[in-house]
């Protein structure tokens, strides 16, 4: 067993890639995660907050201060479904589209630094397998995490 297995590895340089974001979107104001919000509403317009609830993979309440965050500064709306009133709807506004660009090209300056040893074929089959990846939040701290025979601590 060596820190080198691929959760280490996909974990140590998730790490690195969030603080490379975290640095360049405080430019425009925004954390990473105030960005792929951005980011998601400049690309459909307005979304219901579940849907960008679901697509995004945040808890509700932790989407629900970043949606309050990104209102206050004037870069999104929610208004209620005129077809459904218990839904929301989440609209970008102009300034969060011009927000939305600085965060594209924030996000696009730390990917082409950070993948600078690969080229666009390895990119792209990268971006491919790791979309295909379903890391599922676990119920409970430590479910599913057995040790295998012989490798218990004593």
């Amino acid at each position: 067993m060596t820190a080198d297995r691929l959760g280490f590895l996909l974990a140590r340089h998730g790490q690195t890639m969030k603080l490379r974001l975290r640095e360049a979107l405080s430019v425009c104001g925004l954390g990473p995660r105030h960005g792929a919000i951005l980011l998601r509403l400049a690309q459909a317009g307005s979304i219901s907050q579940q849907a960008l609830l679901e697509a995004l993979t945040v808890d509700a309440s932790t989407l629900v201060a970043i949606l309050n965050d990104l209102e206050r500064d004037a870069l999104t709306e929610r208004r209620r479904d005129p077809t459904d009133r218990r839904r929301h709807i989440v609209e970008i506004t102009p300034e969060g589209r011009s927000a939305a660009c600085a965060v594209e090209h924030a996000v696009a300056d730390v990917e082409r630094e950070a993948f600078a040893d690969l080229d666009a074929e390895e990119i792209a089959q990268l971006h491919t397998l790791l979309a295909r990846v379903h890391v599922r939040p676990t119920t409970e701290p430590g479910a599913g995490t057995e040790c295998a025979p012989g490798c218990a601590p004593e």
